[in-house]
């Protein structure tokens, strides 16, 4: 989660909502990919740090199946990375601060827990979760 986290102070620095995200090889422990929110500065309204790091990950690995790869984000996954990481067979899900507005794994849609879901993975919330908070706060704070 550390890496998560230095992932969403860069993405915060560069004026990105800060969340960060990393993808770790559950086998061996590496890092298999790790990003910071780029939605501003690609343009791109997917470019959310779960979904950059799955991307990475996936295209390392040459498989667009992660099922040895646990996943750890500061922010509870929205259910477009949610139905993403679904997809992408990810063994472990780890998020900091939760997000009642706009998550989609323990509030919201709760992607997971939907009969069409292919895939869930094992939930762990509030991994550092006053960090990842505090981060989120701290950039909207300053923003306003």
């Amino acid at each position: 989660m550390t890496l998560a986290l230095a992932e969403a102070r860069a993405a915060g620095d560069r004026g990105e909502v800060p969340v960060g995200a990393v993808l770790i090889d559950s086998r061996s422990g590496a890092v298999l990919a790790q990003a910071g929110n780029r939605t501003e500065t690609d343009r791109d309204p997917t470019a959310h740090a779960e979904l950059l790091a799955i991307r990475a990950a996936a295209a390392r690995l040459g498989t667009p199946r992660l099922a040895e790869a646990d996943l750890y984000v500061t922010l509870e996954p929205c259910p477009m990375c949610a139905q993403a990481i679904a997809f992408a067979r990810i063994r472990r899900l780890y998020f900091g601060a939760y997000d009642p507005k706009g998550g989609g794994v323990e509030h919201g849609p709760r992607i997971f827990a939907q009969p069409t879901c292919h895939h869930a993975p094992e939930i762990y919330g509030g991994l550092a979760e006053s960090e990842a908070a505090a981060i989120l706060k701290d950039f909207f704070r300053a923003r306003r």
